[in-house]
Parts: C-alpha cells; sequence; structure tokens
C-alpha cells in the first residue's frame, strides 16, 4: 500500500493558474448537520486554490439572544440561514457547514491536503453551554446552561468571568470531506475516516490537514468555528463561534490515506475515532505507526518503541458519540532529512 508516499511528484497543483476563490455562509452554500457523498458542490476549484470561507457558529439566533446576545450582535448570515434552509435539508447533526467544496479530479484513493493558512474571529462574542443527556458529566449536571463569553480581538482572549481569561487560539472543530457512498447522509457530529467533527484543537493556523478522498471531487466541507478549547470539550462545547478561514487544497493523486492525520509545524498528528475509548487509542496509535513505517522507513518495532518514548497520547474529544485520541510527535526528534 502507498501511504503519504511520493507526494511531491504526485502533487496535482498549477501554481500559475492558482486562485483565491471567497464563499460566503448563506442557505445556498451550507450543508446543515451532514456529510454526504451525494451533495452537490457550491464551489469547484483546482488543486492548489485557496478559499476564504466563512462559517457560522452553531446555535440560533434565538438561542444567542435567550442568552443575553443583543438582536443587532446576531450575525444578518446566521439569520438567512436559519430561515432560508428547510427542514428537509437539516440534519441528522446539528453544525452549519460550509460547502461541500469540489476540488477538480479528486477520486476515491487519492488524498487531499488542507494547508490552513489563517484563521479569523468573525463575530466578537462566543458561547459555551451544557445540557442534560448531553457532555460528559451528564449525571452531575441534569440541566442546561448556556454562557456568553465576549472575545476580545486585540489582546485574543476570552473574557469568561471576572479575573479569568482564556487564551484564544481560533479552530474549526469541523473539517471533513464527504464519507463513502455507503454512509449515505452521515451525522455531522461523530468523527469518522472522513474527519469531520474532530474537535482537534491543534488544528490552528500553520497546521495542514490530510484527508482520504471518498468520493468524486472530494466534496470539503467546514465550520463548527471554535475560539479556544480543551482536550476533550468535557461539556460538549468549546468558545463556540464564527469563522473565517483562509484554506489551500492540493490535491495528491493516487496516495491512499486510510485515515485523517496533520502536521503542525513542531509535530506529527495520528488520529484515532471509536465509540470505545481504548479503541480510539488503538486506532491512533496504529495510525503513527503506520505513518512512521512508510513515511520514515521505521520497522514496527522501533515505531512502537518511537511513541512510547518521545509521542503524547491525547483525548481530542469524549463527547460525540465517536471518541477523539490523537497522538502527537515532536519533528524534531528526526534529525536527518
Amino acid at each position: 500500500m502507498r501511504y503519504w508516499m511520493g507526494l511531491i511528484g504526485l502533487v496535482v497543483a498549477s501554481p500559475l493558474a492558482a486562485k483565491t476563490h471567497d464563499l460566503p455562509a448563506t442557505p445556498q452554500t451550507v450543508a446543515w448537520g451532514h456529510y454526504d457523498a451525494t451533495s452537490k458542490p457550491v464551489l469547484t476549484i483546482e488543486s492548489g486554490d485557496t478559499v476564504i470561507v466563512h462559517t457560522l457558529l452553531t446555535n440560533s439566533p434565538a438561542g444567542l439572544e435567550k442568552a443575553g446576545v443583543a438582536p443587532a450582535d446576531v450575525e444578518p448570515a446566521l439569520r438567512a440561514v436559519y430561515a432560508g434552509v428547510p427542514a428537509s435539508e437539516r440534519g441528522p447533526g446539528g453544525h452549519v457547514l460550509t460547502g461541500p467544496i469540489a476540488i477538480t479530479g479528486a477520486e476515491p484513493g487519492d488524498t487531499l491536503e488542507i494547508r490552513i493558512l489563517k484563521i479569523d474571529l468573525a463575530i466578537p462574542y462566543a458561547y459555551n453551554a451544557f445540557r442534560y443527556g448531553a457532555g460528559f458529566l451528564t449525571d452531575d449536571f441534569p440541566y442546561a446552561r448556556m454562557k456568553i463569553v465576549p472575545l476580545d480581538k486585540k489582546a485574543m482572549l476570552g473574557r469568561f468571568a471576572p479575573g479569568v481569561d482564556v487564551p484564544l487560539h481560533p479552530f474549526f472543530g469541523s473539517m471533513g470531506v464527504a464519507p463513502p457512498p455507503a454512509f449515505g447522509r452521515y451525522d455531522s457530529a461523530p468523527p469518522t475516516i472522513n474527519g469531520g467533527n474532530m474537535d482537534d484543537k491543534a488544528l490552528v493556523a500553520g497546521t495542514t490537514l490530510f484527508l482520504p478522498v471518498h468520493a468524486s471531487g472530494a466534496l470539503f466541507q467546514v465550520g463548527d468555528g471554535h475560539a479556544a478549547q480543551g482536550n476533550g470539550e468535557v461539556d460538549i462545547t468549546a468558545l463556540e463561534t464564527s469563522l473565517t478561514g483562509t484554506l489551500q487544497f492540493i490535491l495528491h493523486k493516487g496516495v491512499a490515506a486510510p485515515y485523517p492525520r496533520a502536521e503542525t509545524p513542531t509535530h506529527y498528528i495520528a488520529m484515532g475515532f471509536d465509540d470505545d475509548l481504548s479503541n480510539a487509542t488503538r486506532k491512533a496509535l496504529r495510525n503513527m505507526i503506520d505513518y512512521l513505517v512508510a513515511a520514515k522507513g521505521m520497522t514496527r518495532d522501533d515505531a512502537y518503541m518511537l511513541v512510547s518514548v518521545a509521542g503524547d497520547v491525547e483525548v481530542t474529544e469524549l463527547v460525540d458519540r465517536n471518541k477523539g485520541v490523537h497522538v502527537m510527535l515532536p519533528r524534531a526528534v528526526f534529525t536527518k532529512r
């Protein structure tokens, strides 16, 4: 199996012809609560192109106003989407995702590289909320609460409470491609082999995400903006907000990526998703070992040992049915190119 091998020679991109597109969030350009291989793209681009994509937080205008957001501070785009997307097009999940974006020539068996060039706060507030029956400590909190948190863009702090400030590191909770056609209309909540609602706080500007292609065009979608989040996302929400992302897409033909993977400037990241936390951990570890064998030429024994002495196994999220685990391995351990 060819796994992350020979990427340079198989990149499909035309730098001289690369374009930058702007994709707003409108009733016509969002997918509400699902990833689906049969969805029609709202934008088609070439490999190498960049998209400035606008996303909306996962809450209703009425819900925000009830929690204390002034009506004038609710985004017009959010009102338009809630008014303009029919009930038949919503669900089964609750995320409002911008897309899908099709990449010309993408087919199953390819890999889509998403370079996260920039992520900007779109509004000056976020919310955090929990409700009975969701989150990790459902029995401890058998009621609902929602909190509006002002965002200080200049200081990059969330003013959580008097004397309590949360550093902001914006990222998209959900970045994914269409799943295999057999999945049908797949719920946007549980992450799986297509990426989706990974809630991985390492996917900030400067990180590169690699996703396996399962359907023609890849059909990339993005949303669920987070201004900040702790690993685990234990009450089921982060600092939920609207974000604008600048993303570049590179298609790798004939390179099989069996699972989502990422690279930061300092770390390699392997992921695992499963309803059972132990199984999610096994998947993440095996995916990192597979990567080290294929890309770094290591034996499986040495790869396993290296992860144990230099890697960190972290719980990404606990609350979206499929739990998320990621393994982070410092790039600095490799001293030769």
